[in-house]
């Protein structure tokens, strides 16, 4: 476990109006608008399966200030997923159908990815049961990497406070900070329940090469089934381009607006992963997060509760 930065992740019981926040929150960019949009109909039930998870897994963690940033993620996780849930009330105001997405979702956590996945009880009987739970472990991983990453992204991002309505912004800002802030738990945990190194190592190989086309899948479907539903009749031809063709947009669209990160910005990412010296502890500025806590609207109201 890295020992590198010692930090109390601690939860903050934000609260977020979005009665005044327009569809396209991005001004005149409703292509980014959408695509994180779509980040509200996948972390509620994932995070949720975040929590579960990882409370199977506290029993196993014999180091104390690992299971105390364990516990501080889980918190956390589960404010993000209240958060989030709220958004979705948000887009169903503006007329946009979420359930065919969550139903989606729901089916990844709740059925691919349970206890026991399509039925299988198989894997609920000792030693499987132990196996799959690190495995699910290492999946969780591999997503925050991504969502670290994406954390400082936004940390760095200047374009957001400049086009987008600021209750929405802090949404966002607020919830990356606290990814940044926690980068480095999920990898921890999923090194510490690691019999070997080695197997610490081919095992995350493995996990990405499944999470990183699943996670752009989720991601480019969410966006397009909230643009489909759009009241814009040009916006709406973005639900019938194929995922290359939203990629390549996505490519375009953050270099000109610098409103999402690019394909090749998350493919980077990916590529270090795959270095035997990778740590999260290095895809991020701890300080640079709590920074933006401090200030953050909703994380100061919060503070004050």
């Amino acid at each position: 476990m890295n020992n590198a930065v010692r930090h109390q992740i601690k939860a903050r019981r934000v609260q977020f109006d979005f009665d005044d926040t327009p569809l396209h929150w991005l001004r005149d960019d409703p292509f980014s608008t959408h695509i994180i949009n779509g980040i509200h109909l996948l972390l509620p039930e994932g995070e949720l399966w975040f929590c579960r998870v990882y409370n199977q897994a506290l029993p196993l963690i014999k180091d104390d200030q690992l299971r105390a940033d364990v516990e501080g993620f889980i918190r956390q996780e589960a404010v993000h997923s209240r958060a989030h849930s709220k958004a979705q009330m948000y887009l169903e105001r503006h007329g946009l159908r979420v359930a065919p997405f969550l139903n989606k979702v729901e089916w990844l956590f709740g059925t691919a990815l349970a206890d026991a996945p399509f039925g299988l009880t198989l894997l609920q009987r000792k030693p499987l049961k132990k196996n799959w739970l690190v495995l699910r472990v290492g999946i969780i991983a591999a997503i925050e990497h991504f969502t670290g990453v994406l954390g400082q992204w936004a940390m760095d991002n200047e374009s957001w406070e400049q086009n987008g309505d600021a209750t929405m912004v802090d949404l966002f800002k607020w919830h990356l900070a606290e990814e940044v802030e926690h980068r480095t738990v999920a990898y921890d945990l999923f090194e510490h329940l690691c019999k070997t190194q080695l197997g610490f190592y081919v095992s995350r190989q493995a996990l990405m090469a499944l999470v990183f086309p699943l996670f752009i899948y989720f991601i480019a479907e969410g966006g397009r089934s909230l643009a489909g539903q759009d009241p814009d009749k040009e916006t709406r031809k973005l639900a019938r381009k194929l995922l290359p063709q939203l990629l390549i947009q996505l490519q375009q669209v953050g270099q000109k607006t610098q409103n999402v990160p690019t394909f090749s910005f998350l493919f980077n990412a990916t590529l270090r992963w795959v270095s035997p010296r990778f740590h999260p502890i290095n895809e991020g500025d701890t300080q640079q997060a709590l920074d933006y806590l401090a200030r953050s609207p909703a994380a100061q109201a919060a503070a004050v509760l």
